[in-house]
């Protein structure tokens, strides 16, 4: 039985006319990943301000780790862990004493805080440029800085705002690997990211916001089940026509059903399952197939069909759905403590609500 560790009921908010989110419900449970997937403009950054205690929704109820951010904004501060999408440091303070900043805002000893902050620099491969100040890191490093203060004081909540963002392929897969060790760790982790392929890797479950609607999952699954292309690639360097017709003839299909992306042909399989029938086709045919992919992962693709508008059909072939849907400015300068932060206001005043509107 999992254990939610956010739960959002009909939640809305509003920026004057601008209905930045019209009806958010999610879960998010501990000990997993959830992607939150929408397009600019969607409400993302709006959901998770309210999530972080920083925005009060104008309807609508949430919970973290069972604390109602509104009514009680310094407990909820106390167990969640806020990235956004930009580091807003204190640009005059290095590396570490933003961390040991931070880790004394929270409550803690100034030795333990210093122990901290090194420890942290250490997991996100900042240790050389511990003593570096802010204004000199690249975007990626502000990034890597932002995780390490999100987590310093040991949360067991995290949202998480594209923090995928200006990091190097490198940094990324380290990225990968501590969100699925804290998910290991019983932890509840909450991430917007526009980069799919990235965030299909690591997440458990999908939740797809669009227009500041949460999408249905049922809408979701049917987006999920319709057909996507895959990539077939036959030896030598650039695919011929004879090669179309040869896969075409492995797999029976008209040649006219085919595509060529450069020295991929694409062709579309309704499921994975029909996906691997073609592979074991194309092979006993003989062709020497080199690579055989799809071109789309499921959260792109159901995104994309998703951002077609298109209704939700009744699914056909059974086939690998994407993680579950769960029912689902400038940033904040700062971290928020919970002894040093006034609780969430109704009104966050212009400068959030334009963000949100506009982006």
């Amino acid at each position: 039985m999992t254990t939610p560790g956010i739960v959002v009921q009909g939640v809305q908010r509003s920026f004057g006319p601008v209905q930045a989110v019209r009806n958010v419900t999610l879960r998010a449970d501990a000990g997993r990943v959830t992607g939150l997937v929408g397009p600019n403009g969607s409400g993302k950054t709006t959901l998770l301000l309210m999530l972080a205690s920083l925005l009060a929704p104008d309807a609508g109820s949430i919970r973290i780790d069972g604390i109602d951010p509104v009514t009680n904004p310094q407990a909820a501060r106390a167990v969640l862990g806020w990235m956004p999408d930009a580091l807003g440091a204190w640009n005059s303070l290095t590396s570490r004493e933003t961390l040991s900043v931070t880790a004394r805002l929270y409550g803690m000893p100034a030795a333990a805080a210093s122990v901290r902050a090194d420890a942290l620099l250490t997991e996100v491969g900042l240790v050389d440029l511990a003593d570096a100040p802010a204004r000199v890191l690249s975007r990626g490093q502000k990034q890597r800085l932002g995780l390490a203060r999100a987590l310093v004081h040991d949360p067991r909540v995290l949202l998480l705002d594209e923090p995928a963002s200006g990091l190097d392929p490198q940094a990324r897969i380290d990225l990968r690997v501590l969100l699925r060790r804290f998910a290991a760790e019983g932890r509840t982790v909450l991430v917007s990211s526009h980069i799919l392929s990235e965030l299909e890797e690591v997440v458990d479950d999908a939740v797809f916001l669009m227009a500041g609607v949460t999408v249905d999952p049922a809408r979701v699954e049917a987006a999920s089940r319709r057909a996507r292309p895959w990539r077939v690639r036959l030896a030598g360097a650039e695919p011929s026509s004879a090669d179309v017709e040869q896969v075409a003839g492995a797999l029976r299909v008209p040649v006219e059903s085919l595509g060529v992306d450069r020295r991929d042909v694409v062709v579309s399989f309704a499921s994975e399952d029909a996906a691997a029938a073609a592979l074991r086709d194309l092979v006993s045919a003989g062709l020497d197939v080199v690579e055989f992919a799809a071109a789309q992962g499921a959260l792109e693709r159901t995104f994309l069909d998703l951002g077609e508008g298109r209704p939700p059909q009744q699914p056909t072939p059974p086939g690998p759905l994407p993680p579950r849907a769960a029912g689902p400015a400038p940033v904040p300068p700062a971290p928020v403590p919970p002894a040093s932060v006034p609780p969430a206001s109704a009104d966050p005043g212009p400068v959030a609500g334009e963000s949100e509107a506009t982006s």
